[in-house]
Parts: structure tokens; sequence; C-alpha cells
């Protein structure tokens, strides 16, 4: 009798059980049935479901996406040259200047011991051109002034950056022609500008003995980037594009890293290269009474020998101080 009772309780369990999973199954049906048709009436389904929280995902689609941080480029950041600031001249006396003399310089960027100031990564032109388009140079016009600027190197008109630019690209000449197809003249237009073309500087400097110091020295004034005109097809000398007032260079040029062949890390600056006199040049130039360039009186290899001249004569004058 017992054994009857225990299994009819089974069976009662059993048939309850599965009514209760039966019931289950039918409640989610509805649901699933109005997911569907919120899908196609083109709401999110998401809102049919319950207990969905949707505000976090519109919070998190509003959030604005983290900024790219660019990894660093190496093991250690070059912050040095960056700011390098400038060791000023010593403060000089027009009474204490016991010998001076200007000499006017080219340096020819062809040579290997100047190919630093050309290589690609870093060019002397670039960071003037770029100086000069931030604002941060000043470029003046080396045509020549019978009555402010003889020589058209004394600073004595300012260019904008646009005619600074333009006066360093390839001008061309253009054909002008009417509605008929006549020419009826021509207009010189101005080409793009290749850094590569330059390859030769001109340096204005004064060198001087100061005797409160005993020092004999050279002090750059300005520099120019020279350029090849083209004109008619006649084979022209180079001549300055425009000048630069070095002094007021030399901040920038104290931050920008001269390129070297054999060391990454020079930590030279185009400041350090001029005041160290990291460059070779010959002389076209010295001050005379008759205001004579070396080409004037000089032809073919007598020129260099008359630059070296220059440079011994004043190599010279500081050694004669010290015999006695």
């Amino acid at each position: 009798m017992k054994k009857k009772i225990l299994v009819i309780v089974l069976c009662l369990a059993c048939v309850a059980t599965y009514a209760q999973k039966r019931k289950k199954k039918v409640v989610k049906k509805p649901a699933q049935t109005t997911q569907k048709a919120a899908v196609n009436n083109g709401s999110t389904a998401t809102s049919a479901q319950p207990g969905v929280d949707t505000t976090k995902k519109v919070a998190a689609a509003a959030t604005p996406a983290k900024p790219f941080d660019r990894p660093l480029d190496g093991y250690y950041k070059k912050n040095n040259i960056l700011s390098a600031k400038v060791t000023p001249y010593p403060n000089l006396r027009e009474v204490d200047v016991a010998f001076s003399k200007r000499v006017w310089r080219e340096i020819d960027v062809r040579e290997k011991m100047n190919a630093y100031l050309a290589s690609p990564k870093q060019r002397l032109i670039d960071v003037l051109i770029n100086g000069i388009a931030d604002g941060e140079l000043t470029a003046f016009d080396p045509t020549p002034d019978a009555k402010n600027d003889p020589d058209g190197d004394g600073f004595a008109k300012p260019l904008t950056a646009d005619a600074a630019r333009a006066r360093m690209a390839d001008s061309t000449m253009v054909d002008k022609f009417d509605k008929d197809g006549n020419k009826i003249g021509s207009v010189l237009k101005a080409g793009e500008f290749n850094p590569d073309s330059v390859v030769k500087f001109r340096i204005k400097e004064d060198w001087i003995f100061d005797k409160q110091r005993s020092i004999f020295e050279p002090r750059i004034i300005g520099i120019a980037p020279m350029v090849k005109p083209k004109a008619g097809g006649l084979d022209l000398d180079y001549q300055p594009a425009f000048w630069i007032y070095f002094p007021d260079a030399r901040p920038l040029l104290a931050t920008k890293e001269v390129v070297s062949k054999g060391n990454d890390n020079t930590g030279l600056s185009f400041d350090d290269v001029f005041m160290k006199r990291i460059f070779t040049s010959y002389v076209v130039k010295e001050s005379n009474d008759k205001d004579e360039r070396i080409k004037d009186y000089a032809k073919g290899i007598d020129k260099l020998y008359e630059s070296e001249r220059i440079k011994k004569s004043l190599m010279d004058w500081e050694i004669n101080l010290w015999q006695y």
C-alpha cells in the first residue's frame, strides 16, 4: 500500500514539473513575436527587451574617441637643441677696434666638407625659407640702390615672404596671345622653387681686432642664398636672391640641428657651424679703395690664388702682432 502511494506522489510531481515548464515556454513566445514585429517596424530590438538599459549605449556612442598618442620615434627625445640659446658676442666699443677688414666669401655646398648644409633631412635653405614664411626672419632686397645701398647688401629694403620666395623660383617667359591666336607679347612668370638648386651661399663678415680683449675674430653680418637667373638664354653669374641679417637669424639657427654623415647625435646647430667655422669657403671680395671684386682683376685659376692670398694676409696680420 505504501509503495502505491509513493508511486502516485512521484507521478503527480512529474506532471506538475512538466506543466510548469510548458507554461514558461508559452509565456516567452509573445515576447519574441513582439521583438520581431518591432524590428520590422524600424524600431530598435533592445527597446522591446525588458531589463535592458539603452542609455549606456547612447552615452558610449556620444563619447568622443581618444586622441591619437604618437609613440616616441626612438628611446630619447632631443630637447637640448630645441631649447638652445644663443651665446651673445662680447660687447665691442669703437675705441677698442684696432683693425677692421670686411670680407665677402662664398660657401659651395657641393664641396664635401659643406655637403651637410644641403642634406635633404635639414637644408640650410629650408631653414631660412621657413623662417621667412613664419615671420621669424626678414629678407632684404639685394638690388643696389645708388643712394641708400650701393652694393645691395646693406639691409635697406625689406621683402615680403612671397617676394622672397619668388626670387628663389626659376622664372620662364610665357607668350601671350590674343583671341585670334596672334602673339602679342611675353610675360615673365615664376616657376616652382627647387631647394636643391641652391648650391651657394654668400657671407658678409668683418674681421676685427679687439685690443681690449686682445682677440682677432670674424663676425658675420649677413648671409644670402645664391641663384643663377635665366634671361634670354644668357649664362649669367650667381646673384644673391635676398640677404638675411645674421644676428637676427642666430636664435632660429641655434635650434636647428645639422645632419652629420658619421653621427646622428652631433649636438651641433647651424649657429655652431658658423660660430665655430665648420665650413670651407673662398673669398670673392675684400674691402678696398676701388671697390673691386676679385673677378674684376683676376681670371681663371688666378681668382683662387687671390682668394688664398687674402686669407693668408688676415692670418699673417694676427701672427705679426705677437712677434717681438
